[in-house]
This record gives C-alpha cells, sequence and structure tokens, in this order.
C-alpha cells in the first residue's frame, strides 16, 4: 500500500506506476486531500476519523482496480473483461460508502468534537455531492477503456486479425507479440475474350477461361518466412510461389532469401504478379525474353533493398511443373537485376533499371519453338511466329528499363535481346520493346512501386463497397516483336487501350481493346494480317 500512494508535500496522492494510475488520480485523490487537512486541525489522535475511513476506501479502491490491470499480461481477454465486470459491481459499492463519508465531512463544522463512526453513518444524507460522484463515474469509465483497450490491443484488435494488409482482402493471423503470422491467401481472375477482323476465321473466335485460381497460405516465423500457393486453372494443378524466406540486414540494408519455386527478377513486368500488371498481358519485352525454364524456377534467391535501390541475383532450376522434371538435368539460370531511382521525391519518381541471365539449356530441350501471344492469352491462333530452333545448348538475354511516375501518371519502357546457341546452327537473336503509359482518373498514385521496382496494388480513395465510385485508370501501350533474326522468324505489333476500374484495394474490372498485326513466315497464318481484339477481367485478390 506504500508503494502504491505517497502524500507530497501539498498533501496530493501520488501513484505508481500501473495501467490504472489514472483512476486513482482522477477519481479520489481530492477527498484523501480533504481528508488530510481535516486531521491537522484535529491534532493527531484521529484513528477513527471520518478521514481515516476515507483513506480506507482510497485504498480498497486502489487495489480493486490495480489487481486486473497487473495481471492483464497472464490472462486471456475473455478473463480480462470478466474482471472488469466483477470490478465495476464492487467499485459501485465502494463509491457508496466513499460518497457517505464525503458528505458527513463537508456538512459537519470544523472545531466539532469527534463523534463516533456508528454516529456518522447514522447521520449521513443520502445523496452525495455532484462533484464527487462525477469523479467517481470518470475513473470507472476510465478504468474499463484501459481494461478494454489492453484486452484488445493483446488480441490484435479485439478479433486476432486485421484485415485488408497489403492490397489482399484476406485476414492476417498473428500472436500477442507477433512473433508468428499467417495469412490464407489466393487469387481468381477471369477473362472473356474475342477477335475480329483477321483474314483468316479461325483467328476470329471467342471464349472464356479461368486464367489463375490459387489457393495457399503465408505467413513468418521472427525472421523466417513461408508461401505456398496452388494454382488450379487450365484443368491442372500445379505450384507456384512454394518457398522459405529469411529476412535479415547487410550491409546496413534490409535483405531477403528465398529458397523455393519463385517468381524470377526479370523486368518490372516479368518480376510482378500477374494480377498486379496493368494490362491483361505482360508486356513484348518480357515474353520475348522469357527463359526456357519460364518465369518460375526451384532454387535460390536474394534481393537487398536500399533507399533508392534494389539488386537481386538468383540460381533456378526447372519449376516443379516442367515437363522433363526427373528424365533429365533441368535448365539453370542465373538472373540478376538492378533497379536506381535517380530523382525521387513527394510527387513522383524516375526509374531506371537492367537485368541480365544466362541459362545453361537442359539436355531434355531438344528444340526451342515459343510462340508468344500479341493480343490474349486464350487465343491460341493468334501469335507470333519465332521460327523453331533445334538442338538448343544455351540462351542469355538482357533487358533495360526506363520510365517513371508523377502523382497520378505514369509511363515505362523497356526493352529486350535473346540470344540462342545451337549445337548443330549458329545463334539467334530475338528482340522485344515496349512502351506505356498510365493515368488514374480519380488522383490515386500508381501501383508501380519506387522500392521494389515492380507493380503492387493501388490504394482507391473512394471504393465501391463503402458507398464510393471506385478508382478509374487510362492504359495505353505499344508492343513490338521482333524475330527475324531466324532464317524464317516472323514479326509482330500491337496498340492496346485499357481502362482499369478497381472496386477497392483487392478488386478490378479490365477492359482491353488491342489492334494487332503479324507477318508470320511458317505456320497457317502467314502472312501480313490484321485484326481486332477484346478482353475483359474479373478479378479478386485475396
Amino acid at each position: 500500500m506504500r508503494d502504491f500512494l505517497q502524500p507530497s508535500g501539498q498533501g496530493r496522492a501520488v501513484p505508481a506506476s500501473t495501467p490504472s494510475s489514472d483512476v486513482v488520480r482522477t477519481g479520489v485523490s481530492e477527498p484523501y486531500r480533504r481528508g488530510r487537512s481535516s486531521d491537522a486541525r484535529r491534532g493527531s489522535s484521529g484513528a477513527g476519523t471520518p478521514a481515516l475511513a476515507t483513506l480506507a476506501g482510497v485504498a480498497a479502491l486502489c487495489c480493486a482496480v490495480s489487481s486486473p490491470a497487473q495481471a492483464a499480461e497472464q490472462v486471456s481477454n475473455e478473463e480480462l473483461l470478466r474482471l472488469v465486470k466483477q470490478q465495476a459491481v464492487e467499485i459501485q459499492a465502494l463509491k457508496r460508502r466513499l460518497a457517505a463519508v464525503e458528505a458527513h465531512e463537508q456538512s459537519a463544522p470544523a472545531a466539532a468534537p469527534v463523534a463516533p463512526a456508528s454516529a456518522v453513518a447514522a447521520a449521513a444524507p443520502p445523496a452525495p455531492p455532484v462533484d464527487t460522484q462525477a469523479q467517481v463515474q470518470s475513473a470507472i469509465a476510465a478504468y474499463r477503456s484501459d481494461e478494454l483497450a489492453l484486452a484488445q490491443a493483446r488480441t490484435g484488435g479485439g478479433s486476432g486479425a486485421s484485415w485488408g494488409k497489403g492490397g489482399e482482402a484476406g485476414p492476417v493471423f498473428s500472436s500477442d507479440d507477433g512473433f508468428f503470422t499467417f495469412k490464407p491467401d489466393g487469387r481468381l481472375l477471369v477473362d472473356f475474350t474475342g477477335t475480329r477482323g483477321s483474314a483468316y476465321p479461325t483467328r476470329n473466335i471467342n471464349g472464356s477461361q479461368i486464367d489463375q485460381a490459387r489457393l495457399g497460405g503465408e505467413g513468418s516465423i521472427g525472421p523466417l518466412g513461408y508461401h505456398v500457393e496452388a494454382d488450379f486453372a487450365g484443368n491442372k494443378v500445379s505450384l507456384r510461389q512454394a518457398y522459405l524466406t529469411y529476412t535479415t540486414t547487410i550491409f546496413g540494408e534490409s535483405s531477403k532469401f528465398y529458397l523455393g519455386n519463385f517468381l524470377k527478377d526479370l523486368g518490372t513486368e516479368g518480376g510482378t504478379e500477374q494480377a498486379r500488371t496493368p494490362f491483361m498481358l505482360r508486356n513484348a519485352a518480357v515474353t520475348v525474353g522469357e527463359p526456357v525454364n519460364s518465369y518460375f524456377g526451384l532454387g535460390g534467391q536474394w534481393k537487398i533493398f536500399g533507399e533508392n535501390w534494389h539488386y537481386s541475383l538468383s540460381v533456378s532450376g526447372n519449376a516443379p511443373s516442367s515437363s522433363i522434371t526427373g528424365s533429365s538435368s533441368d535448365s539453370v539460370a542465373y538472373v540478376t537485376r538492378a533497379h536506381w531511382n535517380p530523382l525521387k521525391g513527394d510527387d513522383g519518381f524516375l526509374h531506371v533499371g537492367a537485368w541480365y541471365y544466362d541459362e545453361q539449356i537442359s539436355s531434355g530441350v531438344t528444340s526451342i519453338n515459343n510462340t508468344p501471344a500479341i493480343a490474349l492469352d486464350y487465343n491460341a491462333n493468334l501469335a507470333v511466329s519465332a521460327s523453331s530452333i533445334a538442338d538448343p545448348t544455351r540462351d542469355h538475354a538482357s533487358g533495360y528499363e526506363l520510365g517513371g511516375v508523377y502523382r497520378s501518371f505514369w509511363v515505362m519502357s523497356e526493352y529486350a535481346r535473346r540470344v540462342i546457341d545451337s549445337g548443330s546452327g549458329d545463334s539467334v537473336s530475338r528482340h522485344g520493346s515496349s512502351l506505356a503509359a498510365g493515368w488514374l482518373l480519380t488522383g490515386e498514385k500508381p501501383g508501380f512501386s519506387s522500392r521494389t521496382g515492380d507493380w503492387n496494388g493501388i490504394r482507391v480513395n473512394d471504393p465501391v463497397t463503402s458507398g464510393g465510385w471506385g478508382a478509374f485508370e487510362l492504359a495505353a501501350r505499344v508492343d513490338h516483336y521482333d524475330f527475324t533474326g531466324a532464317p524464317r522468324g516472323g514479326k509482330g505489333l500491337s496498340y492496346t487501350a485499357g481502362l482499369n476500374w478497381y472496386l477497392n484495394d483487392w478488386s478490378r474490372l479490365m477492359f482491353n481493346y488491342i489492334r494487332w498485326y503479324t507477318d508470320n513466315q511458317v505456320g497457317n497464318y502467314r502472312g501480313p494480317d490484321w485484326g481486332n481484339s477484346f478482353g475483359m477481367r474479373a478479378q479478386v485478390v485475396f
């Protein structure tokens, strides 16, 4: 009790450092001060006076209030709430007794003889003074508020989970100290597409598809993390993100290590999940420069992030879904990328980046004949012929990025050159380039990240789910495909206009119109051909 209340030189009660100290200070310090002054007038022999009864009431109140607060770190949220209700009943009883003592003290003459405690209690009026009652009520309310806030803080806002972090709709569960976290996640992308105007009727087709249907989870155990996702699109199941991570500091900068199947860091769009890119199809620089073992690879990766730059280095083999896994050695790709923001301010930044990879191609790959889609994924007939390359042994590619963000505007250009070596012929080069720009009509900041150099979600100012209009983005892009480095390689060109409607931070509708041109030298669609394609995508990320 002496540790909790110490009289100061002015007769003020000084509470100890306890979460409930505000209760004593606001609720009972004034009555204690008045009781002390009465004792001074009466002399030192006041063992049975109302002032000591007041002090006893204060002590009981302090003990009742401090007990659950000191135990809050050791009990559950339900136990804290039960204690709050129990203490409220006890405080009401103490309040009535304290009010009776205060009322008698205020009405008694200063020089009156000391009366027995029983006489004081009998003569006390039933109604307490208004000021004292208000102080005690304030103390009770403050106590309840503090205990409920503590209970909610210990359980993550009262429910043990927070929702909508990172532009995704799912919950994030965490332990009391934040050491353990877990987040179920996934995404659903549904496409509707159509093509008209081609000279070849079999190219003028319509259709729909589920582009991505993923389920998984991610979490952390202190600096260790994990992420596992399975994709159910295309009538098959395949692993996408499936890796372990370790976060640390190297050279004073934040660093992250990956081990498992991860997305390679290939340019602004190659290193971005498709659910975050501003168009329904990745740009020509990325699709032309894609290595044999694709965007995902099983291996290790290191990323380090500075104030206005980042660097990554990875070594990876085939993804788990590769068709040659188990029958021959993997194709092994060594990938590195860096970006720098030479200008960066509150209104935007300038982005400069480059990437490179060198890939040793597996002996199980007998030829390379990738034909990237020029408009939309569904229409397999609408592609640029690259001409088959037999007996490939090695390929390497380099890419360059230049762009930036200014307020609600963004612009980005990319170029890639890929060289494929053959064991039975000459090396072949391929080129892809892209120039894109966008404007968020509703004033949001673009989703391009100055920290990672790739695309993230957009924070919508006025979501549809809150009664607003959401966010609208206009975007345009020009892509050029050049495979003429091969003896019978084709070329292609596309102009894309897009409208993105972000309903909230985790869902959007996309509308793309593509005016395209192909000039293939092999296959069923030879010669110049123009056409128009349109697509719509509905997506949610959780």
